[in-house]
């Protein structure tokens, strides 16, 4: 579990961040939503460590993250997996390469012991056949599950998610979100995923915290988004006329006591 307790940012005396609150769940994909320049990304580096925010404390699993000293702060780091938001491949090394890359600097492994492991994270992202391709060899979708093996080499407790389905078509995207949920209720870790993908949000969005303009301005789940009487909120979602329609038949059905994909809509 991550907390975040009254987080603020500041950028040359403008704020940017405003006293946020929020807890990120083990065992649950984590969602953190928001327009572009909404403060969702700064978020992140302060929870990640990337950035110091001003005021406030980020703990992961109890452990204040502003009182560890240089040790401990590499050790952390052994139990954090990121996936950048366009997969940052090293175009000069083979799959496998790329997945190798973190365990030949932080593992104590043996070699042969770092090679069954990539082995295994590739096969797990299932690119079984794809150890000695480059980057510029593969599809898109596939340097993303490339760069989600890599997040993964080092057996994470903490993962985090810039973007993931960037630059992605939608049949991927949803593979990848699929995918992303499967290895954090495999493994029991605490996914954060930074995210404006409307179907990542309501395929994956298990805890959902949405940041407008430096503030949380709302918590809960898939589920609860279509219940929200947040302006904000809606303003956000349901920006699109697709997913107007969507709340409207949902909101009908639910008014008429009926369900929804067999599944009653008090449960929806």
């Amino acid at each position: 579990m991550i907390e975040a307790k009254h987080v603020s940012k500041y950028f040359d005396g403008s704020q940017v961040l405003y006293d946020i609150n929020a807890v990120f769940e083990t065992g649950k994909t984590n969602l953190i939503i928001g327009q572009s320049g909404s403060g969702k990304t700064v978020f992140m580096k302060c929870l990640i460590g990337l950035m110091r925010p001003e005021e406030g404390q980020i703990l992961y699993d109890g452990r204040l993250l502003r009182s560890m000293n240089a040790q401990q702060q590499k050790e952390l780091r052994m139990e954090i997996g990121m996936l950048f938001q366009g997969s940052a491949l090293f175009d000069n090394e083979t799959v496998l390469g790329n997945v190798m890359f973190p365990l030949k600097m932080f593992s104590p492994l043996s070699h042969a012991e770092q090679l069954e492991r990539a082995h295994f994270c590739i096969q797990r992202v299932g690119l079984t056949n794809a150890d000695s391709k480059y980057p510029s060899e593969i599809s898109g979708g596939m340097q993303k599950r490339v760069a989600i093996a890599r997040a993964i080499a080092l057996n994470p407790k903490y993962l985090f998610c810039d973007e993931p389905n960037s630059g992605l078509d939608p049949r991927t995207s949803i593979m990848i979100d699929e995918l992303l949920s499967d290895i954090t209720h495999e493994y029991g870790m605490t996914t954060i995923i930074n995210t404006h993908d409307m179907n990542s949000v309501l395929g994956i969005g298990e805890h959902i915290i949405f940041i407008n303009r430096g503030h949380c301005d709302w918590t809960g789940n898939d589920r609860d988004i279509f219940r929200s009487d947040s302006q904000s909120l809606n303003d956000f979602v349901f920006a699109s006329k697709l997913f107007r329609e969507v709340k409207r038949f949902l909101q009908v059905e639910y008014e008429n006591g009926k369900e929804v994909g067999g599944i009653p809509l008090e449960k929806v």
